[in-house]
């Protein structure tokens, strides 16, 4: 929700402007009350609630929904909105965002006023963003793709943990029936731990960004961050590979030293690509 806000305080005039035109170019809202407003519903996927209040901000009209109408809030006094609103020249009105007693969502309010009436208009701000463009959110395909990414997210743990067991049993067989303690008996393991923290963290951040705190925003600072995090994990998996292999050449055969370079030649260019990477993906983000 926090980043639904973001969102519409960053596009909050164009918003306004929007809505303002659109309830003007309307015309009269008195006149499509027969039918309890269901042309209006039509014109607004994101509208919620309209109901009517008197000059004197009693409500004399049943709360009225999409499907349904409710009538326990008529009379109620609903003076209090008034503190919200500003009526322009065209006699309409839009309040900031609030969370509506009605339906529990985050919604923005609209009046206008007509023929001593006052018509009050809630629009859902999720809906309203992505009604406009601004957020990509459906229901039906957010359900499937969380599902997926949480799976595939609930495997890799998985995955992780099988890793990271392996390398404790490696570490022990080594050590008490093989040959030894040794170099190679230590580093292995090293690097399938840190093999296993790499599958952990990706599946973490994957869970974090694609299904805890899903991203509906088109322009997210943090679409490159799964990346980022995965590549540094896996060079410092190099680079303990690496090092172990120059420890390996040093004890065995100097003669084998070219190869251990070239490792580390090959990891330093990921390295360095790896920093260009991030400069110009925080040199966009500042300039968006």
């Amino acid at each position: 929700m926090n980043e639904f806000m973001t969102t519409y305080h960053e596009n909050r005039s164009d918003i306004k402007n929007f809505l303002i035109e659109t309830i003007f170019n309307l015309g009269s809202i008195e006149s499509r009350e027969n039918d309890n407003y269901k042309k209006l519903f039509k014109v607004f996927p994101s509208l919620e609630l309209v109901y009517t209040c008197n000059e004197d901000m009693l409500q004399i009209s049943a709360n009225i929904y999409k499907n349904k109408t409710s009538d326990i809030t008529i009379g109620r006094d609903r003076s209090y909105l008034l503190e919200k609103l500003e009526f322009n020249t065209s006699n309409i009105a839009i309040s900031e965002p609030y969370i509506s007693s009605a339906t529990g969502d985050t919604c923005v309010t609209v009046a206008k006023k007509e023929n001593g009436k006052i018509y009050f208009l809630d629009f859902n701000i999720s809906s309203l963003l992505q009604r406009l463009g601004l957020i990509e959110n459906h229901k039906g395909f957010n359900f499937i793709s969380k599902s997926f990414y949480f799976f595939t997210a609930a495997v890799m743990m998985v995955l992780a943990l099988f890793t990271i067991g392996y390398s404790v049993f490696e570490f022990l067989n080594s050590v008490l029936y093989k040959d030894g303690l040794s170099i190679e008996s230590i580093f292995k393991p090293v690097i399938a731990l840190t093999l296993g923290l790499a599958i952990f963290d990706l599946a973490k951040t994957v869970l974090a960004q694609e299904v805890v705190f899903k991203s509906y925003s088109k322009n997210s600072n943090n679409e490159y961050k799964v990346l980022t995090k995965f590549s540094i994990t896996i060079i410092i998996a190099l680079l303990i590979e690496s090092l172990m292999v120059v420890f390996k050449i040093a004890i065995d055969d100097y003669s084998h030293m070219i190869h251990a370079l070239y490792l580390i030649g090959g990891v330093s260019i990921l390295i360095v690509s790896l920093g260009i990477f991030i400069y110009f993906t925080k040199k966009k983000i500042i300039n968006e």
